[in-house]
């Protein structure tokens, strides 16, 4: 497990202060050996700082640096092999070597604590249900308590359907004209997608429509 933050806390990327309440966003990524947690398992998850909002003003990083990842011990016995044919993880290695649930999420809530200061943490996903479901779960589960609470979240599937004025079934990425892609390839090492989401989430939050 690790956290890329910088060489000392002064060296993180904070959000502005212009407003004394604004949010913080997190783009997030889960990689699982099954579709729901409890019964399958979370192999590996990462957080990229994402932006920042204040009701006025966006702040779109100028680097997506900022990242935390951890790859877990399984839950359970349980999993689906399909699963693991997308993302590639060895869940026998990770049985051995991968970090305790309990010790993961309690680290990645220190994370984001440390980087919102004042600000409010937002997690952010496209689509969000799914891993939104499995962070919600292992927080809860094993910590006790979300640093997203119960429901600060957002979800750019629906932004992008709202703001293109289109249908949410029309939505997804695969629909997603090229001013809104990312410059980055989704390769299912969780760092790397949740970096290519982060800069779909800034594209979309900017975007006014008009043309694609």
């Amino acid at each position: 497990m690790w956290a890329k933050s910088g060489s000392s806390s002064a060296a993180h990327w904070r959000p502005t202060s212009e407003s004394a309440s604004q949010d913080m966003y997190f783009s997030a990524d889960v990689e699982t050996d099954g579709p729901i947690p409890g019964p399958y398992s979370m192999l590996s998850f990462a957080l990229v700082v994402a932006g920042s909002f204040n009701g006025r003003r966006f702040h779109r990083p100028e680097t997506y640096d900022e990242s935390f990842y951890a790859q877990l011990a399984p839950i359970s016995d349980e999993f689906e092999p399909e699963a693991l044919a997308v993302n590639g993880l060895d869940r026998d290695a990770l049985i051995k070597i991968g970090t305790p649930p309990a010790q993961a999420m309690r680290d990645a809530s220190h994370w984001i604590r440390e980087r919102c200061g004042d600000a409010k943490p937002v997690l952010v996903a496209y689509p969000l249900s799914f891993d939104w479901s499995w962070l919600y779960w292992y927080f809860i589960r094993f910590t006790g308590a979300s640093p997203f609470k119960h429901s600060q979240c957002f979800d750019i599937k629906t932004a992008v359907a709202v703001k293109r004025g289109i249908p949410l079934s029309t939505a997804g990425r695969k629909h997603l004209p090229p001013r809104l892609r990312s410059t980055k390839d989704n390769t299912h090492h969780a760092v790397d997608d949740a970096i290519a989401q982060a800069e779909i989430f800034a594209n979309v939050f900017e975007y006014q429509g008009g043309e694609d």
